[in-house]
């Protein structure tokens, strides 16, 4: 067992009526990855021992994209909305037993840094809450405090005139003792204006029992939660603007910063030289000396140094460049491999496909992959040479320096080194030509 284990809880269960939405707040999408996501990445910071997200509204909805994002988080259930405090309770079933910090987060609030986390979760006090100076306090919680650190939480609808000015907010998230809160989150009540059962009481209740409660503070930007699509729209601002100065102090040439838009994950070695209008879904890795040129869209996939993308290209997941490849304009790629100096120029689609070394695709050539039930894979040898407008149907394999003939539909293996000629002998008709464009010259004047 870790020397200071932690056990984190993600509160994801509230319907977020405010976005205007059949989807759960949670499941919408910041810098290209559910809300969720964001909770889930901060959580994994702390190298917990459980994690465990309270869902409710769109549970199903919720667990599934949980399952993708950490497959070894648990989902609780909290079938009836009834406040923070309530939703905790739901989690102690799964926290019987464990001895340690509990770590509560909230699946729509997506920036709250490493560094905070830590200082909540190695924070000596018994119980712990993140708390911020809000330029604007508005209907924020008012965190109360005196000598004896944190003395008690009060929601604004329950505040008076002289708590309402207290510029020290509640951003919802804490840190406490996990015996502690089996002890007290059973004795909350709800006797407040909103009837519910606040999280924050237990504040009160652990100062009663003599226990120590205190403040970790953070920049307010660090406690955004998301309420609206305005916010949500707000929040992206932001993270974009933060990624793209990221990526220029790390050394990255962003051609034109405002409109290279970056995922949760985006990894982008020095050197690297990104074009405009660049996007960048989840799941992508740079290397250092790459160029992705403009226009480009680029999910689940790996481009290696000194290879260029684009322009108007698309690498979706699978994809993986090594080092010198060249995709040019046109091009998508999936769940394929091009080895090194691989160069496919223009308007083509390379699906379930290995490339071997240096080989040259020709302008227009198509893996035909998929049967209509199944996916079938494409081999290309090292150094072959695809004829423009090839149709490799697979599953099909061409040879080391083999080649294709333009316009060729192969449909069986190439042996290396050898010439595949595909296609109908050609076949002119003279003077047919203009003796068709004339009958029907002579159709439309009749018309």
């Amino acid at each position: 067992m870790a020397e200071n284990p932690v056990a984190v809880v993600i509160l994801a269960a509230g319907q977020g009526s405010r976005m205007q939405s059949d989807l759960p707040k949670v499941l919408h999408r910041l810098a290209g990855v559910p809300l969720i996501a964001h909770a889930l990445a901060a959580a994994r910071s702390l190298e917990p021992e459980q994690v465990i997200v309270v869902a409710g509204h769109g549970a199903d909805q919720v667990g599934h994209a949980v399952a993708d994002l950490e497959p070894e988080a648990r989902i609780v259930l909290q079938s009836q909305q009834l406040g923070t405090g309530h939703a905790v309770r739901q989690t102690l079933p799964e926290l019987e037993g464990f001895e340690g910090k509990v770590v509560v987060l909230y699946g729509d609030t997506p920036f709250i840094g490493q560094d905070t986390l830590a200082a909540l979760a190695s924070h000596t006090a018994d119980i712990v809450v993140l708390g911020f100076e809000a330029e604007d306090p508005g209907r924020y919680g008012r965190l109360v405090t005196g000598a004896r650190g944190l003395e008690r939480i009060v929601e604004y609808k329950d505040a008076d005139a002289a708590t309402r000015r207290i510029a020290l907010c509640n951003s919802g998230v804490m840190a406490l003792d996990a015996a502690l809160l089996r002890q007290l989150i059973v004795r909350l009540g709800n006797d407040n204006a909103a009837g519910e059962y606040y999280l924050t009481d237990l504040v009160e209740l652990a100062r009663a029992e003599g226990r120590r409660a205190d403040v970790v503070t953070c920049d307010e930007e660090e406690t955004l939660g998301i309420n609206t699509r305005a916010e949500l729209a707000a929040a992206e601002a932001a993270f974009q603007a933060r990624a793209r100065r990221a990526a220029l102090e790390d050394g990255v040439t962003l051609s034109d910063p405002g409109t290279v838009w970056f995922a949760l994950d985006t990894v982008v070695g020095r050197d690297a030289i990104i074009g405009q209008n660049v996007v960048f879904g989840p799941g992508v890795t740079i290397e250092s000396g790459a160029e992705i040129l403009p226009f480009c869209h680029l999910t689940g996939c790996h481009v290696s140094e000194g290879a260029t993308v684009g322009p108007f290209a698309r690498l979706r997941p699978g994809a993986e460049l090594g080092a010198d490849a060249h995709v040019g304009n046109f091009v998508e790629i999936k769940n394929s491999v091009l080895d090194e100096g691989v160069k496919v120029g223009h308007l083509t689609y390379l699906g379930d496909a290995t490339i071997g070394e240096h080989a040259n695709i020709g302008a227009g050539t198509v893996t035909c992959n998929y049967d209509g039930v199944m996916k079938h894979r494409t081999r290309i040898g090292a150094r072959a040479f695809i004829g423009s407008d090839t149709m490799l149907v697979a599953p099909v394999s061409v040879g080391d320096a083999a080649m294709t003939g333009s316009g060729s539909v192969i449909t069986q293996d190439v042996p290396d080194g050898a010439l595949a000629l595909a296609r109908a002998r050609q076949v002119n008709k003279p003077g047919l030509a203009i003796r068709l464009m004339d009958a029907l010259r002579a159709k439309k004047e009749k018309r």
